[in-house]
């Protein structure tokens, strides 16, 4: 199962609130308090990206954390890969990409193409477009239209009897 680690949900999570709060600092404390993340693992986190150039830190009393580049400009799916490493569907997906199975593999080509849709869809999500959408603008369109799951339009399987 396709799954993100609560490391990159934590990322995104700071990252969104960095956006929506700055250009003031945040510091981890409050964050970690704000959402009830671990303050250790989320310190962690923000040194990582502050590291990889995502964030700008300052110590000190007033220190903290803001974002240190266009928020257009950070995908969902640069900061998963920084916090997370590769995402992959299957192992059929990784750099080894050979099992026992592949030269008989039905599945093989079409989970390829799901893969890449997930792939193209984090690039396309940048930090700036999830500091855009309100919680309740969300919550309304997924209840607003049944068929309609996270934009995506909800797959009706047809079988031929």
């Amino acid at each position: 199962m396709l799954k993100l680690t609560k490391k990159a949900d934590y990322g995104l999570i700071a990252l969104k609130h960095l956006v929506v709060h700055g250009p003031e600092r945040s510091s981890a404390k409050e964050i970690a308090n704000l959402y009830g993340i671990p303050q250790p693992l989320l310190s962690k986190i923000l040194q990582k990206l502050a590291k990889n150039g995502f964030l700008q830190s300052e110590h000190g009393t007033n220190g903290g954390y803001k974002v240190a580049r266009d928020p257009r400009q950070i995908t969902a799916l640069e900061v998963i890969r920084l916090i997370d490493g590769p995402v992959f569907l299957t192992t059929c997906f990784t750099e080894h990409g050979y099992c026992c199975h592949t030269d008989k593999c039905i599945v093989r080509d079409p989970l390829q193409k799901v893969h890449e849709g997930i792939l193209r869809l984090l690039a396309s999500i940048t930090i700036w477009d999830m500091s855009q959408e309100s919680p309740k603008a969300a919550e309304e369109e997924l209840t607003d239209s049944p068929t309609r799951l996270y934009g995506l339009e909800a797959a009706t399987p047809k079988y031929e009897q």
